[in-house]
């Protein structure tokens, strides 16, 4: 499970406040695992172009200790242990003419290098089989036109066995199917089914696929549906809904919605509306076999304040929703001064436990996090002499509460 954020958004958003915190929030030890040069190798990333606008393009996921990295800018794939050596590449060989290690040529080598015609790949994911998914756009040719819903439908889910031989690539309807528009994420779960979460227009939709690749259920979801916060009666001011996020659980057939709920400020002389503030932020859990929600769950927000003029302003801002685990702990993540804020949700609510973890923001370009389903949050920062592999073993942690 994956969450991608770019610095200048985290800079902007940061240059004028000073955070602070409620109490002693105690620290997770970084483990650096390994780095990476930047170059056109086959076990280097391409991330020259960091200054010219866009996003980039390079994801990263962590399962059972192995790294598993989509570097769009170079069109390939890399499989990694913790140690940063490479098992597997999958790569265009228009990019890439000359592959060196060995076992290139077999199927059954520990070490493999599969040839694929990658376009622009995206976010990344594997189950426990290590049959790996990767969404990628279609050539233009190959891409078609939502008239209706305004869409452009571009993206495939590319999938790959454990021997590194491709399958398919799943559509909206399965395999071979039309495109999706954009894809935010993808996930699997224990039963090794796929979730495609889409953006649209009207909202977020999520696709579930079975094992094989088959369409069990498409889920939309928009912020007319989804559950509405208690108001006082006497308040005039419009509230507005934000789904921010939707993460499948990992063993059974329920989507978690991720809703912010802002609140409209009035001018209480001229009774008109000032500004928007943050209100609160609601889990949603949806049953995509019945379409109806559960009691929600109340996200605690993050606190910081401003301090000027000697005066010292207390605000809220919501967490961002990293991933669910296998044992149904909630993730929540914000940046800070210091690193991140990570706040892990036990699934009724009754634990909360917030943790900082110590990142040095000036170093870093751009970053992706990823939360395995064990527990373990996994990071990929961009520096300007090379890429770095860091975990936080907050499974451990975790283990230590459920064990009490």
């Amino acid at each position: 499970m994956k969450k991608i954020v770019l610095l200048v958004s985290f800079l902007s958003s940061f240059l004028f406040i000073s955070c602070f915190k409620n109490g002693q929030v105690h620290s997770v030890s970084e483990n650096s695992l390994f780095t990476l040069g930047y170059g056109n190798f086959e076990d280097e990333l391409n991330l020259f172009d960091l200054a010219k606008t866009g996003s980039v393009r390079t994801y990263m996921t962590m399962r059972d200790g192995f790294f598993y990295i989509a570097n769009g800018e170079s069109k390939k794939i890399l499989e990694l242990n913790s140690y940063g050596d490479l098992l597997s590449l999958y790569y265009n060989d228009e990019m890439l003419k000359d592959v060196a290690f060995a076992g290139k040529d077999s199927l059954n080598s520990t070490k493999k290098a599969i040839s694929y015609p990658f376009n622009t790949l995206g976010p990344i994911t594997v189950d426990s089989r290590k049959y790996i998914y990767a969404v990628d756009t279609l050539p233009a040719e190959r891409q078609e036109r939502d008239v209706s819903s305004r869409l452009l439908l571009s993206s495939v889910v590319l999938r790959f066995d454990s021997s590194g031989k491709f399958i398919d690539y799943l559509g909206q309807e399965g395999p071979g199917g039309t495109p999706f528009p954009f894809v935010k994420n993808i996930y699997t779960t224990q039963e090794n089914e796929l979730v495609v979460i889409c953006t649209t227009n009207d909202g977020l939709i999520a696709y579930w696929f079975s094992t094989n690749g088959f369409l069990l259920y498409t889920v939309p979801v928009s912020q007319n549906a989804v559950p509405k916060i208690q108001r006082d009666a006497s308040s005039e001011a419009p509230a507005y809904i934000s789904v921010s996020n939707i993460i499948p659980d990992c063993s059974s057939h329920k989507l978690y919605v991720k809703v912010d709920y802002y609140m409209a400020t009035l001018d209480s002389q001229l009774k008109v509306q000032s500004g928007i503030d943050y209100y609160s932020t609601l889990l949603c859990p949806l049953n995509v076999e019945t379409g109806l929600y559960d009691d929600p769950l109340e996200i605690p927000s993050y606190e910081y304040s401003v301090t000027e003029n000697l005066t010292k302003e207390i605000y809220n801002l919501p967490f961002d929703f990293l991933g669910v685990t296998e044992n149904g702990w909630f993730f929540f993540i914000v940046p800070n001064e210091e690193g991140f804020i990570v706040q892990m949700v036990q699934p009724d609510g009754q634990r909360i436990v917030k943790r900082s973890l110590n990142v040095n923001h000036s170093k870093i370009l751009y970053y992706t996090l990823s939360l395995s389903g064990k527990g373990i949050i996994s990071g990929l920062f961009v520096k300007s002499e090379n890429a770095e592999a860091v975990w936080w073993r907050t499974d451990s942690l975790l283990a230590s509460f459920i064990n009490q």
